[in-house]
């Protein structure tokens, strides 16, 4: 028997209305950087775009190069299965500026979220990190990053996700990632998370004709542990950087996810709603 378009609201309107209870019962705490957390300050007006770090990253991370059939040398134009990081250039209308792409290493990563077997995870120094030999290749953290940063290997057998896990085998050895390393401008550098953002509003208030006053990374999308500074009267959104709220993705999805689920409430509603409404189709059936 069908379901009538009054049923049909009413059911959907109890259900919302006990979600509603649920979310506003269970709202998701908002997360801080760790105490301890490292990131990188990337200074959009020092790079030259030669991009050594891009090869130094290839090499520190055992990434082979990708070539186009007849080309000399690896020139992606996007991040990929054997490219973690990328320098790309904003040539627009006379305004010219570099952008580095890698992971964001987010305070609340979303990519961490939706990993139902923890394969992505935060470090203690707040570094997202991929554990291969858990990964069932599900990609639900490529669909979640608001960056597009994870990748597949769409050419291998074996796939695994690819992103820069911001050289964390050398960073526990007391060293530098490689792409902060090797820059001969420094544009990109490495150190203590709080440290970087002081230096980061220190340039920006010594500088005010040189920089974007507004610093990418110290709230969008909840705070991201590698930061950006661009040229002025260049926006983020130009270099490509998504325009982001100070919520995290999984602030707002788990607190609507918890709301649903807690106590299995809303499940529980919908099923009886349905169930009653069945059983009242199946009666007015009966007597005709």
């Amino acid at each position: 028997m069908t379901l009538d378009r009054r049923s049909f609201l009413k059911t959907i309107g109890t259900t919302a209305a006990l979600t509603a209870v649920g979310t506003a019962a269970s709202a998701r705490e908002h997360v801080e950087a760790p105490a301890d957390a490292v990131g990188m300050l990337y200074d959009s007006t020092l790079c030259v775009g030669c991009r050594a770090c891009m090869s130094a990253c290839r090499t520190a991370n055992g990434l082979e190069p990708l070539k186009e059939e007849g080309g000399i040398y690896d020139a992606p134009i996007d991040n990929n299965g054997h490219t973690k990081t990328i320098i790309r250039l904003l040539d627009d209308n006379g305004a010219n500026a570099w952008i580095k792409n890698q992971c964001m290493h987010c305070i609340d990563p979303a990519c961490v979220s939706v990993c139902m077997i923890g394969a992505l995870k935060k470090d203690d120094h707040g570094i997202v990190t991929y554990d291969k030999d858990r990964c069932i290749g599900c990609r639900y953290c490529q669909l979640a990053c608001p960056f597009n940063v994870p990748k597949f290997e769409w050419d291998s057998a074996t796939p695994l996700i690819v992103k820069c896990e911001m050289c964390n085998h050398l960073v526990a050895d007391g060293k530098q990632p490689a792409c902060c390393d090797i820059c001969p401008r420094e544009a990109i550098i490495f150190g203590d998370y709080n440290d970087l953002l002081a230096e980061a509003n220190r340039r920006i208030e010594t500088e005010p004709d040189r920089y974007n006053p507004e610093l990418f990374g110290d709230s969008e999308g909840g705070g991201t542990q590698v930061l950006y500074l661009a040229p002025k009267n260049i926006s983020h959104q130009d270099l490509g950087l998504p325009d982001l709220d100070d919520q995290s993705i999984p602030e707002l999805s788990e607190t609507i996810q918890h709301g649903i689920y807690k106590g299995f409430v809303a499940p529980v509603a919908l099923y009886a709603a349905l169930g009653a409404v069945m059983i009242r189709n199946r009666r007015q059936g009966g007597e005709r």
